[in-house]
């Protein structure tokens, strides 16, 4: 046989062996896990998520029918309680129809 034919060939046979071999792997590989936001956009999705929030209690807040007056309670003595005067001072007026 030739001989440039059997070099052909061993080389031919190394570069099959040499595409069989695989890395060895230390380890268990575990799968990449995607995030549920692409972190470009989280720190707006947050804001926009705070916001939406701060707007639903800004609404429930204001939406709730004040309690209406009650009954005094039973330790409530009226004689010790100053009324609130609704005369204001004249030092204090402020006069807008002159």
């Amino acid at each position: 046989m030739n001989p440039n034919l059997i070099l052909i060939i061993i080389l031919h046979m190394a570069q099959k062996k040499n595409n069989n071999i695989k890395e060895r792997q230390i380890g268990k590989n575990f799968p990449v896990k995607k995030p549920l936001i692409n972190p470009r956009y989280k720190n707006t999705a947050w804001t926009v998520f705070f916001i939406i929030v701060l707007l639903i209690f800004f609404i429930m807040n204001n939406t709730v029918q004040v309690a209406e007056k009650g009954p005094y309670p039973p330790t409530f003595n009226s004689s010790n309680h100053e009324e609130p005067s609704k005369k204001v001072s004249n030092e204090l007026d402020i006069n807008t129809h002159k």
